[in-house]
């Protein structure tokens, strides 16, 4: 069962991997390539292997310091997309909820709905006036109150907060009010 909620909660590095490998077996497959139709006399297609190391052992001469600079930072770039991607715990947007018979994966959208239902119905607003926004470990509710009427946040947070406790998250994201200044006019 921790096997799957991890698959369901952490993202693949599949396609990451792939990427690496294809790039990996197309440099040597051309190396490759390169090298057999040297050894059967025939002219490179490209550059010939001998060349190719002899430049590269001469670097940086007979190279434009723009080209090498380019050059460097591309390989510079992929090297970090590479090392980010096998560092970094790459989570879903996905948090657990507690239940004795099944793994319950929840969308962070879904928790985001029903958490902007009931800190409306607290706030006493209409739909458009609230917006939540739930990460791995934090809740964000943005509420724009109505003119006139007063609001408080206090009693906003605290049914979030009982919201998300009755929901029971795994990891329990800290939750955090927001009310604008301006006001909407009321319906």
């Amino acid at each position: 069962m921790a096997r799957i909620l991890r698959r369901e909660t952490h993202s693949s590095r599949a396609v990451v991997s792939v990427i690496a490998a294809a790039l990996i077996m197309l440099v040597f497959g051309y190396a490759l390539l390169e090298t057999a139709v040297r050894a059967i006399g025939q002219p490179p297609w490209l550059v010939d292997p001998q060349t190719a190391a002899e430049r590269v052992v001469a670097l940086p001469a007979g190279v434009t310091p723009l080209l090498l600079g380019v050059s460097g930072a591309v390989v510079a770039a992929a090297g970090v997309f590479f090392f980010l991607n096998a560092v970094l715990p790459g989570r879903r947007a996905r948090h657990l909820l507690p239940d004795r018979r099944a793994a319950v994966v929840v969308d962070d959208e879904v928790m985001a709905a029903a958490l902007a239902r009931r800190a409306r119905l607290a706030a006493n607003v209409t739909q458009g006036q609230v917006m939540v926004v739930v990460s791995r470990n934090r809740v964000v509710v943005n509420v724009r109150p109505t003119s006139g009427v007063p609001l408080r946040p206090d009693a906003v947070l605290e049914a979030v907060r009982r919201e998300l406790q009755d929901m029971g998250p795994t990891p329990t994201p800290d939750v955090r009010i927001n009310v604008a200044t301006a006001g909407v006019v009321g319906a």
